[in-house]
């Protein structure tokens, strides 16, 4: 999803609380904040030395510690609110992709991808997911298509980069 398509998204459902499902059924608490908004800019070499280079938007989530059992989600009205403040602040690449920034006590910090979206009940769910890597140069690499998902590691001569 795209920070235009995520901001315009939250813009068609001010008034639903906005819910984000970190793992299959698995939401992040009531208690969290947005708090902080990353405008990235990647400039990569990758393992066949091409070069590449593009934007992101991070949004970070923190749960705070002193607000657990807070009764409601924060509304996709004040999400907005915050985003369209940090816009005016710094503008943002409305084509880069966005993502959330969330880990807790059970589950690792990541940059997790906004791979769809659910209505339900007066809540808008964001449905995250981790991207696994891959590898961008599989032809230089002398990687085959496909790579084997059952491939659990990089060993010697395996053909990975």
């Amino acid at each position: 999803m795209t920070t235009s398509e995520f901001i315009t998204l939250l813009a068609e459902h001010q008034g639903k609380s906005l819910l984000f499902e970190y793992a299959p059924g698995m939401l992040v608490g009531t208690n969290y904040h947005i708090t902080e908004v990353k405008h990235i800019t990647i400039d990569s070499v990758d393992c066949g030395a091409g070069t590449d280079s593009w934007k992101e938007t991070v949004i970070q989530l923190w749960e705070s510690p002193s607000e657990l059992g807070k009764p409601e989600y924060m509304s996709a009205y004040k999400a907005l609110g915050i985003l369209k403040k940090v816009g005016q602040m710094k503008a943002y690449e409305m084509d880069a992709p966005v993502k959330i920034e969330y880990g807790n006590t059970m589950f690792h910090a990541a940059q997790l991808h906004v791979n769809d979206f659910e209505l339900k009940e007066g809540q808008l769910i964001l449905k995250l997911a981790v991207q696994p890597t891959d590898c961008k140069a599989k032809e230089t690499c002398g990687v085959n298509e496909p790579v084997s998902a059952e491939a659990n590691s990089c060993a010697p001569g395996s053909g990975c980069c």
